[in-house]
């Protein structure tokens, strides 16, 4: 099967809009005092295109994969690490699985390119391209066919998923590398404003990491195109993710993204089918340098800032328990009139 850009229109609907806004406005609160979360519950609204939205059966996947670059020592952690977290994640000890077990989220983990195979377990969707990619600093990461099978495989999972929630998680040793490398490929920001310390490098560390992605750029000067990006800097979780977060976008599912990766992917499906980036909920602000860079390129405000740089969908988790209470207010919240309550007093203003 060919990658076949999905059909995603803007789900801009003027009436809708509208019904929403004054649904929110008549809510037993001065206007405006619920802030963010009215901001939210109307983005809900618009993408499900309901004014009683309702999130059923939410689906965490965590792409994982290895990355060639990271054998030039541009991660404080060894490449085994992406393997070994996938067995923490199916054992259900990791942060993100935790989280999912406490709110009642789906995770499922895909291989998209872990350098070990894996016997069959439940939770686990085998859909390796390679055994990682090549090393995005000598050349492309991924061939052209490598990258189209990713996001055909990222749109066969997301199709074949119940529910209208998708939640972005990843792992992979090295994919900071390769967000950063995509970010600053596709939005022009210096890259050396992008790079950071990933897993946890130290100044020295993060010099060297610096110096190999000016190699990685040089190296795949060409790969102007968002699709000749994604090849050249990879990694095949990034790619697959790319490809769900498409075919969520058309089938109009609300998209929780977590942090500077999974918002590498969120940029890389934006470029393709801008009207996607109307059904992303951004979920944190990470610790990671580059992340509040790309949020604001892309024009979005995160719903929490906890310093946080772990990866996994971690953040994502953590704050789905706001988009169901957005649900729930624009739903269950009594309006003045159906309590009984005195609105503001007609012709009424603040004193001088």
């Amino acid at each position: 099967m060919r990658f076949t850009l999905p059909d995603i229109p803007s789900i801009d609907d003027a009436a809708l809009l509208a019904q929403l806004q004054h649904k929110l406005d008549r809510k037993t609160a001065p206007l405006g005092a619920l802030g963010a979360l009215a901001l939210l519950a109307r983005q809900i609204g618009q993408i499900l295109g309901s004014l009683q939205p309702r999130l059923r059966e939410p689906q965490l996947l965590v792409f994982a994969a290895d990355h060639g670059i990271a054998a030039r020592g541009v991660s404080a952690y060894p490449s085994d690490v992406t393997w070994q977290m996938v067995g923490n994640f199916l054992a259900g000890g990791a942060a993100v699985s935790v989280l999912a077990r406490q709110h009642g989220i789906t995770q499922t983990v895909v291989d998209c390119g872990v350098r070990r195979d894996f016997a069959p377990a439940e939770g686990l969707l085998i859909r390796k391209i390679a055994h990682g990619t090549a090393d995005s600093s000598l050349g492309p990461a991924m061939d052209a066919g490598q990258c189209e099978r990713a996001l055909v495989n990222g749109m066969q999972i997301v199709r074949a998923l119940p529910g209208n929630a998708l939640l972005l998680g990843e792992m992979g040793i090295g994919n900071t590398s390769a967000a950063t490398l995509l970010v600053a490929q596709l939005t022009g920001i210096k890259m050396v404003d992008v790079v950071g310390a990933g897993t946890g490098l130290d100044a020295q560390g993060l010099l060297h990491k610096a110096a190999v992605l000016r190699e990685a750029l040089a190296a795949n000067v060409r790969a102007a195109e968002p699709l000749q990006a994604l090849a050249a800097f990879g990694g095949f979780e990034i790619a697959t993710m790319v490809g769900a977060v498409l075919q969520a976008a058309s089938e109009r599912r609300v998209i929780v993204v977590d942090g500077f990766i999974a918002g590498s992917a969120v940029l890389v499906a934006t470029q393709l089918a801008p009207a996607a980036l109307q059904r992303c909920v951004f979920a944190h602000r990470s610790d990671e340098r580059g992340h509040a860079r790309l949020l604001q390129w892309l024009g979005v405000q995160p719903l929490l800032d906890l310093g946080l740089r772990l990866g996994e969908g971690s953040g994502a988790a953590l704050a789905w328990p706001l988009l169901q209470s957005a649900c729930l207010i624009l739903d269950e919240m009594a309006s003045f009139e159906s309590a009984g309550v005195s609105d503001k007093s007609p012709g009424f203003s603040t004193p001088a």
